[in-house]
């Protein structure tokens, strides 16, 4: 009975100090700020670097109804849209404004950014933050000539891609209203708002600040956003001169053997189609591409063919940043994709081209950049 007594206080006694040992450590967190072990929840995230806040640079006045060499004309606004210049130009200003983030650190200039073809140079987008997004953000560049949007389609038109980054957590905040909000207590804003959606510029009200009139806004920049008359545009229509000796064996490749046509095709070189090319097979993870937006078995790992218009400046390349270089991507078609991938597209085939012949196709590829409000004459 004393021996177990004996060893009752003792246990006691070791548990009391324990307690004790571990009061003085929370304690000693609390005063010195340490940082004690906590559950993973989704915040716990990597971030990246917020990206940049481009400036305005673009011309003082972008043309809205000039047709860009190598098209035959512009696709008619939404009827419920017209294009003016005055929306073009509120659209503009909001382009460039981190007032469309919910902590007014980015803009939609800062992935989408003119010195880099309106694209980003990030392998993922970064947005609000810090915070990765999952792809890859593409060029507005052209973007008049689309009919489906986002590297997955889920958008039909610019004006409701326009709203999606302002929704999403990792790009713009999430949070349409608090922007709203701070765009109704701008006075400036209102007046312009009021200008271009309310008609009576004398009375303006915050009620003409909306989110639909905002994407309107938006997706009226954006439909400016034009690149034509390319250096293969101009020896298309007989100015020979206008393309090198490289460049003319590169869109020989490019319409033959090359078979780039097939999905690079039109005068905006993109059948807007989606496509498997093997990219991202393998990888834990791997993003599902078009069918997040479907939900068809079908269309899992696709992702919308890019326009290869100014694609010299909007490295890195595919929807996921993994490719640096033109070369690279070349190589990588050149290899056939990805042929272990079981659900590759069958217009994939390796191209069996030459390190020479992959030059000559590189140097066509640069040759489609053409004039555009960064490059007015080219």
């Amino acid at each position: 009975m004393k021996l177990y007594f004996s060893n009752r206080v003792r246990q006691q006694s070791s548990l009391s100090r324990c307690l004790l040992l571990f009061t003085v450590v929370l304690s000693a967190a609390s005063v010195c700020g340490w940082a004690l072990p906590t559950a993973k929840t989704d915040d716990d995230k990597p971030l990246g670097k917020v990206p940049k806040l481009p400036v305005d640079s673009l011309p003082a006045k972008i043309s809205t109804t000039k047709i860009p060499g190598g098209f035959n004309g512009i696709p008619a606004a939404p009827a419920d849209n017209a294009t003016t210049a005055e929306k073009v130009s509120l659209g503009r200003k909001l382009f460039f404004d981190p007032i469309l983030s919910t902590d007014g650190t980015v803009s939609c200039a800062s992935c989408h950014q003119p010195d880099h073809g309106f694209a980003s140079p990030d392998p993922i987008a970064v947005g609000v933050g810090g915070k990765i997004g999952k792809r890859n953000a593409p060029t507005v560049i052209n973007r008049v000539f689309g009919k489906k949007f986002s590297w997955d389609g889920r958008d039909d038109s610019l004006e409701q891609q326009a709203l999606g980054p302002l929704k999403s957590e990792t790009e713009l905040g999430g949070n349409v209203e608090l922007v709203l909000e701070n765009i109704r207590k701008n006075p400036e804003y209102v007046q312009q708002f009021q200008v271009v959606f309310g008609g009576d510029a004398k009375s303006p009200t915050p009620e003409m600040v909306t989110a639909e009139n905002l994407a309107k806004a938006i997706a009226s920049f954006e439909r400016t956003l034009t690149s034509g008359n390319s250096k293969v545009d101009r020896f298309r229509a007989a100015e020979y001169e206008a393309l090198s000796k490289e460049a003319r064996q590169g869109l020989w490749i490019f319409e033959s053997r090359g078979g780039c046509w097939k999905c690079h095709s039109g005068s905006n070189l993109t059948d807007e189609a989606f496509h498997n090319t093997g990219v991202g097979f393998g990888k834990s993870g791997r993003d599902q591409g078009r069918f997040e937006a479907t939900k068809n078995p079908g269309h899992e790992f696709q992702y919308k063919t890019p326009t290869l218009r100014d694609v010299e400046f909007t490295a890195p390349y595919m929807h996921d940043g993994s490719v640096k270089t033109l070369r690279e991507v070349v190589e990588f078609y050149n290899r056939g994709g990805d042929p272990n991938d079981p659900s590759l597209d069958k217009k994939m085939a390796p191209l069996n081209l030459s390190e020479k012949e992959i030059g000559f196709l590189v140097e066509f590829l640069k040759a489609l950049s053409g004039e555009s409000v960064l490059n007015p004459a080219n």
